[in-house]
């Protein structure tokens, strides 16, 4: 898909390997897009630019409000794939006009974003992206969620594989998500509250059948599943450690379990359960979800240009779209409720649980 669009867009740790994987879908998606592959390291920076084609390499200083850049550089938008504690990548996109998003921050960190936003409401659409893998687990329970009239659990586990973890500022995130974090938030029987002590962790049964625990973690799924589906409890929790697939002996993948508990539109009370699985892990899926989240701030798909807000990805882009894509890009979902039956487009079929 070509596009009028001029300036590029600036992808901040775009030499990282999400970051240079999501360049790489966002190329896919609009060959023609100018794209910006910013970074520290200048010449790691240009290997990723010259593999893409029609984008250029520059260095990125985070401590400084002008990012290191020159006078009358323009950009399109801002990509942030690292943690910027100065907050000057968001400052920079509200002097310039830009859209914004980023995929770093926790629940207990956003404070400072949304103060950005309340003080220059008028200035960017800041797209809040740090759900789980930017929107994997999210617009897939929203699709399955569709289904209930009334909604009275959503549980997400999400498995990490030690060996997918990335690169430094993956490691760097997940240090900090996981180990310097205040207790995970969830919401219980109509209530958020932190999540402490035995309550920290749970067990739930993988894609393979096999028992797994699992630690409490709230990405910003928790509050805008919450929120959207208006169910009474939410939770999310992570494995990290080894993948289904790698325990068989197979490459590692990323692997997400939605549970969601309550009444059906039909009346019937039942428990659906969605397996989600990459085999090539969890890089694809967050790169997809911040192209797909790029050329929606654009207006390159899904309507005109999205203006300034604060907004999650939920908040603009429809759940089927997303989900197509995912299975377009390798994800594969497996849906069924409490009765084993298998849901295919909207019907329901009796299998043999795995």
């Amino acid at each position: 898909m070509s596009t009028t669009t001029t300036a590029p867009v600036l992808i901040i740790g775009g030499s990282g390997i999400v970051g240079a994987q999501a360049a790489q879908t966002l190329r896919k998606l609009h060959p023609d897009l100018p794209i910006a592959i910013g970074g520290r390291d200048l010449a790691k920076a240009e290997l990723v630019a010259r593999s893409l084609g029609s984008a250029e390499a520059v260095a990125i200083d985070l401590d400084r409000a002008d990012l290191g850049q020159p006078g009358g550089k323009a950009f399109s938008a801002i990509v942030l794939f690292v943690k910027d504690e100065t907050l000057n990548s968001l400052k920079y996109a509200q002097a310039h006009r830009l859209p914004y998003l980023s995929v770093s921050s926790g629940v207990f960190e956003v404070g400072p974003e949304m103060a950005h936003y309340i003080h220059k409401p008028n200035s960017s659409a800041i797209l809040m992206a740090s759900t789980w893998l930017a929107g994997s687990a999210t617009f897939p329970a929203l699709q399955a969620a569709r289904d209930f009239r009334r909604i009275d659990d959503i549980t997400i586990a999400a498995v990490l594989d030690e060996q997918d973890m990335g690169g430094p500022a993956a490691f760097a995130d997940f240090e900090r998500l996981t180990q310097s974090a205040p207790n995970p938030l969830a919401l219980k029987s109509g209530k958020w509250r932190w999540v402490t002590g035995e309550n920290a962790t749970r067990q739930f049964t993988d894609i393979d059948g096999m028992k797994v625990e699992a630690s409490a973690y709230a990405p910003l799924d928790v509050l805008s599943l919450g929120v959207t589906t208006g169910a009474h409890s939410i939770r999310f929790d992570m494995a990290y450690g080894q993948s289904a697939s790698r325990r068989r002996g197979e490459a590692f993948s990323t692997e997400i379990v939605i549970e969601i508990s309550g009444q059906l539109k039909t009346g019937e009370e039942t428990t659906t359960r969605l397996d989600i699985v990459h085999p090539q892990g969890q890089a694809p899926l967050t790169a997809l979800h911040v192209a797909l989240a790029v050329e929606r701030l654009l207006g390159l798909a899904g309507g005109e240009k999205v203006a300034p807000g604060l907004y999650f990805p939920d908040g603009l882009m429809e759940p089927d779209y997303v989900v197509a894509r995912m299975q377009e890009f390798g994800a594969v979902l497996r849906r069924t409720d409490a009765e084993n039956h298998l849901w295919v487009s909207g019907e329901k079929r009796h299998i043999a649980r795995a």
